[in-house]
């Protein structure tokens, strides 16, 4: 009876342990898909606030029609002074326009989790157009 009760024991050790590994590795998934929504969340606010300075005219403060000499600091998120690239940052992640047009530009989004475990964060690029933003996910 001894023998059994140890087996027992073990059994349900082992048991156990898996359990906690399966539930660490859903919370791990979980948690970078939720980042990633919520970058794409500030990415789509921040598209739909270019489309709308994009539409205003120059003399008031405006794009113009034009997306050449859009910044995130004119869109209305300000950047660290010291970052020449212009990253906005917040609880989600960094976000820096990486090239711009005068039809279209795309601001990066990169979140705060790893997602896929290669160590690089979930990334996220918006093609922010007049009338159109394209999301892209580069990494997960």
């Amino acid at each position: 009876m001894g023998q059994q009760q140890l087996l027992l024991i073990v059994l349900s050790v082992i048991i156990v342990g898996i359990s906690v590994v399966v539930g660490i590795q859903t919370f791990s998934s979980s948690a970078a898909a939720a980042n990633q929504d919520a970058v794409v969340a500030d990415l789509t606010k921040m598209g739909s606030d270019a489309q709308g300075w994009y539409r205003k005219p120059a003399m008031l403060g405006g794009g113009g029609s034009s997306f050449s000499n859009t910044t995130l600091t004119l869109l209305g998120y300000p950047t660290t002074p010291t970052d020449v690239a212009g990253t906005y940052s917040t609880s989600n992640g960094d976000y820096t326009i990486t090239s711009r047009s005068g039809t279209d530009f795309v601001i990066q989004g990169v979140g705060k989790e790893d997602g896929d475990g290669d160590g690089t964060p979930v990334t996220v690029d918006m093609t922010v157009q007049p009338n159109n933003v394209i999301f892209a996910v580069t990494n997960r």
